[in-house]
């Protein structure tokens, strides 16, 4: 049985059934300009792989390029949303849906590129246009007075939630709110009833202050898939390993110990400048019936990543896409989108 708060409220799971997947397509006046073409075929591979499996969302001021550029002869269906974007990270601006007395609701908070770190007018506009535009079948509530973004957020759909601390407590977010303050209010917002804060886990070149995405993933049968580092060289090794002791810890609303499933850590990975990009395997994407998984051109690591995630996942179809481009703008394949439940879209 589902909990559900006081307010009737519940935060849907990932793999519930899903309407569609959204995405953002990179151009010009974004942080991918200097290199277009390579990240544009990763999208255009990240799109063909949704599209054997779901709907997708298209944002993009050009539908009829982008048209040209993915084709039109899928198994499912494509919908453009034609607004301007100022980049293209669609699980942190995108409409997080909730059950509300057993109709589904949009929460439209809003998004600050990560405590003002970027523009990100243009980004928090998406959600208030797409419903204006008649893009969703249900309600949308305004919660604009509210930082919050998808990737910093993980739901069992029973009323446990997992956050980490250094993301949801940073001064450039809420800062008017201390930390019982945030969790009564997602707990009423979203219908939880149980926050689990993740204290520590962090990776070089993160821009989100630690998004629980890119670190720990709820999954299905009361799971908890995460980043492990088993190299004591690593820079990362020791921050992981109390995670990891930490994570071992936690325990479902209903009291059950969340079962563990180690990912592995990909080789680094260094950008021009010698930055250290923050990969991980973790930043997976839960469709119908599939889990699509980032890889970076690590045959080995990526074997072991999928074998992993099909482990817990039994009887889904688990693919791989490369996310070597990605990465290179420090995100990875959730991070570029957005799912939205069985009923939320119209047409779809």
């Amino acid at each position: 049985m589902s909990f559900k708060n006081k307010q009737n409220r519940r935060f849907i799971a990932e793999w519930e059934p899903q309407s569609a997947v959204m995405i953002a397509w990179p151009h010009e006046q974004t942080d991918w300009a200097y290199m277009l073409d390579e990240v544009e075929k990763c999208y255009i591979n990240v799109a063909k792989a949704i599209l054997q499996k779901e709907n997708l969302i298209i944002i993009t001021e050009n539908s009829e390029r982008v048209e040209k550029l993915i084709g039109n002869n899928h198994p499912f269906k494509v919908k453009y949303a034609q607004f301007p974007t100022n980049d293209t990270w669609c699980r942190d601006f995108g409409a997080i849906t909730i059950e509300n007395n057993d109709k589904l609701a949009i929460c439209d908070f809003k998004f600050n590129a990560w405590g003002g770190k970027f523009n990100w007018d243009l980004d928090n506009n998406i959600t208030p246009q797409m419903n204006e535009h008649g893009f969703f079948e249900c309600d949308v509530e305004n919660c604009q007075n509210f930082i919050l973004e998808g990737g910093s957020i993980e739901t069992d759909g029973k009323g446990t939630l997992l956050v980490t601390s250094q993301c949801l407590l940073t001064p450039t977010r809420n800062p008017h709110m201390n930390k019982e303050q945030i969790e009564s209010y997602l707990c009423d917002t979203l219908g939880v009833g149980k926050v689990l804060w993740l204290d520590y886990g962090a990776f070089a070149g993160d821009d989100t202050d630690s998004h629980i995405d890119t670190l720990a993933r709820i999954a299905i049968n009361d799971s908890i898939i995460y980043a492990g580092c088993d190299d004591e060289n690593d820079e990362h090794y020791a921050e992981l390993k109390k995670m990891e002791e930490q994570l071992s810890t936690f325990k479902t609303i209903d009291g059950v110990p969340f079962k563990l499933y180690k990912l592995p850590f990909p080789n680094a990975i260094y950008d021009e400048d010698g930055e250290r990009l923050p990969a991980t395997y973790a930043n997976y994407l839960i469709g119908n019936g599939v889990v699509w998984v980032p890889t970076y051109n690590q045959p080995e690591n990526d074997k072991k990543a999928l074998k992993v995630i099909q482990s817990v996942f039994e009887g889904y179809e688990v693919v791989g896409i490369d996310c070597t481009a990605l990465i290179k703008q420090h995100g990875s394949l959730h991070c570029i989108t957005m799912q939205f439940p069985k009923n939320v879209i119209k047409g779809l």
